[in-house]
């Protein structure tokens, strides 16, 4: 494992994505708890997209444009679908404490869904893991699965913070619903944005 590796990585876990957007979300709506839920969920929905370019299964989506096609509308689908949920449903930001072992799992189903439904997440570990292995390792596999664990480790980490930082934001977003009003509309957007970006990629 090299320092470059780590870097690169951290930099690309820092930019936000479907990813971010749901932690910062879930955690400005329903608290630091729920956060840690939407992140758990979030980076389980990259672990089969790591295990997909490890076992070489993510050479057919990058040689089978139907694979792609199907996967990649089944992803914009959800992002559009986030994004109409939270502009209609009150209960996406309800800013009451309602901790519960059903809503968690609720939660950590749908950030694991974003990042599944995301056939680019495959193509990335396929094209970035490789990078970081030396031509001379005596086992390939066993270097690209250590690199994975602390991609996802490192995404986990990433995820709780963004989280905590914005359940610490909720007393202020609470005494301000037009400020709650407009970070509902950036979520909606942003969803939006992502889907339409994900319907154009080839």
């Amino acid at each position: 494992m090299s320092f470059e590796f780590l870097l690169t990585s951290l930099i690309v876990v820092l930019l936000p994505g479907a990813g971010v957007v749901y932690t910062l979300a879930i955690g400005l709506s329903h608290g630091f708890r729920a956060s840690i839920a939407a992140a758990f969920g979030c980076t389980l929905g990259i672990v089969p997209a790591a295990v997909a370019s490890i076992i070489g299964l993510a050479a057919l989506l990058h040689t089978s444009a139907l694979a792609f096609q199907v996967i990649k509308f089944l992803g914009v689908a959800y992002l559009f679908y986030m994004a109409w949920k939270i502009v209609k449903d009150d209960t996406v930001m309800d800013l009451s404490e309602r901790k519960n072992k059903a809503g968690y799992k609720r939660i950590a189903t749908t950030g694991m869904l974003l990042n599944i439904l995301n056939p680019k997440l495959s193509l990335f570990f396929l094209a970035f893991l490789p990078q970081f292995i030396s031509p001379a390792a005596t086992n390939a596999t066993s270097s690209l699965v250590g690199l994975a664990i602390i991609f996802v480790g490192m995404t986990f980490g990433v995820f709780v913070i963004y989280g905590a930082f914005a359940s610490y934001s909720r007393d202020y977003v609470i005494q301000r619903p037009s400020v709650m009003k407009w970070i509902k509309r950036s979520f909606a957007g942003t969803f939006g944005f992502l889907g339409a970006k994900l319907a154009v990629s080839n």
